[in-house]
């Protein structure tokens, strides 16, 4: 085993099951109450478990998905994914507490699988590892700020500090913190965007000027064809199965796009619906297009070739004309390159029948109601940004985007990562945020862009970044380039982490490490004028209040705004004239300075208050396009073709059903006919032939890129329903194959859905028995 990898043992106990055929159901009711009672009593789960996404209760600490704008299911609004994070993080029967770092060192919390360190419970009091120290011990709240601080005061310049975020943090956290760290100096804001959704940002930025979302929640229920292209709802996101249905049972009609057979693009059993549960689920996919891994792009070219051969069979009903000529622009040059290309070479390059691809354009070429769903499968590929350009591209010459039943909608995944960005947590903001930072707080921020995830990992591997501060998340397994991550983290002189749970990036560490607990989302958050809520933002721009429900698990805990106040107060002292204690004190007054910096908040307070929330504007909502020069714009995008050797394959890293992102809540995949094993490869029966292997043999997987080869040890070979010449493993587990400086062109994202692999088989063990 590597020293900077998670445990590379097997369970030795794979068993491998028929794929299931419908998400949901009865099952993920058990397995929801399960997890929630192998943590806590019936009682404290109940009560976290009923207020979970109500309006009157708290945000899910899982994905972004919306919650309805109107009626919610007072039985449940949550998903299985959601049931889960909660149950962790409501745990009371494990508390990782300073009894298990006195039992553990560090060296033996390595050895620990990701699941074991997620089982021990909630983190109760701060933690330091001492410089040469084997063992975490508690440290006082004051000592540690004064420590960060000392580290923070003695660098070179500030530039020196990287200040990461995940998106569990609230916008009150998110805009306090971007508050102090550009108060200190520097733009070093890194966050997760950065490694699953920038090449969004970018492309929609640029093409229809709001890297957001242009639908709204209802407009799933009113569209007449979604296209899920590069997502798995049942495992990312399983609440959208419910508009997906009720879509369904209104007339819509579904395209799936995806390398894998996915069980929630097939069939969804809504628990809560006796109809389901009597008569079974709904089918939801009308037509599967399963593409080879990254040839989105040529699918989506010759989808725009169909539409323009179908402009001509009947003009003026397959194509908006008027939307185009009055608010498009780059539209006769896109056309012209379209021109240049070959319909079957786009469809032999895909894998795809041109049948296939015509039955797809059939169900849209006289509808604009077509909404187009993306995530990770696209955004991580080293052309990901003119894949969404693309996306954009088949929206526009329908007209679909600033209507009903129709637009670009980007599945996030955290639950505030679009919240974080909105307030500023960003290493490249724009001179009219930074101007009014100016003008409320009196202070110069500093304008030089700062480093982004990847450029981050470089600096401190370099010796150009000394401290690292982490705001949630799991930095060293969340990144790609394990080995490398590792190394860079443990170059530096302090790295801190501000966690609810234990995981692997605390014990990755530099000279000194702090683990400081903060409150989670179903906390009671008690302050000096009464109880405090904080605020999220939904995949589809909704900002709605949050409020825990459930008395803290430790008395030593913290929220995150006190956190980050009380480091702003011993690091800055007196370069900094703001009342950190009166914002702490009282949620209110950050969210009246949010009101007077972000456009689009204003009376933030009152608007916060309303049931549900509110949606902050929208340009491409309203067909407003702040563009330079206001219209969306067509692109010119080029497909990728890649050239595999006869061993080699394309490989993309995948969720299993028992995970979100790299907290693991077991070893099952039971969507995916998979149960206690996570170290598995998917392959097709054919390749697995090809290459002299066989089903369940134990191999290393290898990853080749400039002259360097990194190495994946012992996976399962697991036949699979995948195209020729692809594969697919888990992540984090797979995130070592991956090179730092392997990434998406403009947006800098890691190309975690791409990698050219060789499958080689373990030398000291032949299969599992």
């Amino acid at each position: 085993m590597s020293q900077n990898t998670p445990p590379e043992k097997l369970t030795g106990d794979l068993t491998i099951g028929k794929p299931i055929d419908e998400a949901a159901g009865l099952t993920a009711i058990y397995k929801s109450v399960e997890h929630v009672l192998n943590g806590t009593g019936p009682a404290r789960g109940w009560k976290a478990l009923i207020k979970l996404n109500q309006k009157d209760g708290y945000d899910c600490p899982s994905c972004a998905w919306p919650d309805p704008d109107g009626h919610r299911s007072s039985i449940g609004e949550y998903c299985e994914s959601g049931a889960k994070a909660v149950a962790d993080e409501i745990m009371t029967k494990h508390t990782a507490s300073p009894v298990l770092f006195q039992r553990y060192s560090v060296a033996e919390l390595l050895e620990k699988t990701d699941l074991w360190l997620g089982q021990q419970g909630r983190l109760t009091q701060p933690m330091v590892l001492r410089e040469g120290a084997t063992h975490y011990v508690a440290i006082s709240w004051e000592e540690a700020f004064g420590l960060i601080a000392g580290e923070l005061n003695a660098l070179a310049s500030p530039d020196e500090a990287v200040f990461y975020t995940s998106g569990r943090t609230s916008n009150e956290a998110a805009f306090l913190y971007q508050l102090f760290v550009r108060m200190f100096g520097t733009n070093n804001l890194p966050d997760c965007s950065n490694m699953c959704h920038e090449s969004t940002g970018v492309s929609l930025s640029q093409t229809i000027g709001l890297g957001k979302a242009s639908v709204k929640y209802d407009d799933y229920e009113k569209a007449d064809v979604i296209m899920i292209i590069g997502q798995n709802p049942d495992t990312n996101a399983p609440r959208m199965l419910t508009p997906l249905e009720q879509a369904k049972r209104n007339g819509a009609k579904i395209i799936a796009v995806n390398p894998l057979h996915e069980t929630g693009l097939l069939a969804f059993k809504y628990p809560q619906s006796p109809r389901d549960m009597l008569l079974g689920g709904q089918k939801l996919t009308d037509v599967f297009l399963q593409v080879r891994i990254n040839t989105d792009l040529a699918l989506l070219k010759a989808m725009c070739k169909l539409l323009m051969e179908e402009e001509k069979k009947a003009p003026g009903k397959v194509l908006d004309q008027a939307f185009i000529e009055a608010y498009t622009a780059g539209y006769d040059a896109f056309v012209q390159d379209l021109d240049t290309y070959n319909i079957n070479d786009l469809a032999a390059q895909c894998g795809l029948s041109m049948a296939q691809i015509q039955e797809a354009v059939d169900l849209f070429k006289f509808t604009p109601k077509l909404i187009i769903c993306w995530a990770m499968g696209l955004t991580q590929h080293r052309n990901a940004v003119e894949t969404i350009n693309e996306v954009i591209n088949l929206l526009l010459l329908k007209g679909s985007i600033g209507i009903e039943g129709g637009g670009a909608s980007p599945i996030r995944g955290h639950s505030n990562v679009q919240g974080d960005r909105t307030m500023g947590i960003w290493e490249k903001p724009k001179p009219e945020f930074l101007d009014a930072l100016k003008r409320t707080f009196n202070f110069e921020p500093p304008r030089k862009n700062g480093y982004d995830t990847v450029a981050a990992v470089k600096a401190m591997h370099e010796g150009k970044a000394k401290v690292f501060f982490g705001m949630g998340g799991n930095f060293a397994l969340a990144v790609s380039d394990t080995n490398y991550t590792a190394e860079a983290l443990k170059k530096c002189k302090l790295t801190v982490h501000v966690s609810t749970k234990l995981n692997r990036s605390h014990l990755i560490h530099g000279e000194t490490a702090l683990i400081l607990p903060c409150l989670g989302r179903s906390d009671h958050d008690m302050q000096a004028s009464g109880e405090q809520f904080v605020s999220c933002e939904s995949t589809t721009g909704v900002v709605a209040q949050s409020q825990g429900v459930l008395d803290p698990i430790s008395p030593y805990l913290k929220s995150e705004p006190a956190i980050i106040a009380e480091l702003a107060k011993a690091t800055l002292q007196e370069k900094s004239t703001v009342d950190w204690d009166g914002l702490v004190a009282d949620y209110d007054r950050i969210r009246d300075l949010i009101e007077q910096v972000v456009p689009g908040f204003e009376q933030y307070n009152q608007k916060v208050r309303q049931p549900g929330g509110f949606y902050i504007p929208n340009g491409p909502r309203v067909r407003e396009f702040k563009t330079k020069d206001g219209k969306a714009h067509f692109t010119i995008n080029t497909p990728t073709q890649h050239t595999l050797q006869p061993d080699e394959l394309l490989l993309m890293t995948i969720r299993s059903h028992d995970q979100f992102n790299t907290t693991v809540y077991g070893n099952d995949d039971r969507y995916r006919g998979i149960y206690n094993e996570r170290r598995v490869v998917f392959m097709n029966p054919a390749d697995i032939a090809k290459l002299g292997l066989q089903e369940k043999q134990v191999v290393d997987i290898h990853s080749q890129y400039q002259g360097q080869q990194r190495t994946a040890h012992r996976f399962v070979i697991v036949p699979y329903d995948i195209p020729v010449g692809c594969a697919a493993a888990y992540f984090p587990e797979t995130n070592v194959l991956i090179p730092i400086d392997s990434v998406a062109e403009k947006s800098h994202t890691p190309t975690s859905k791409s990698i050219v692999v060789n499958v080689t088989p373990t030398v000291e063990e032949k299969a599992v028995v």
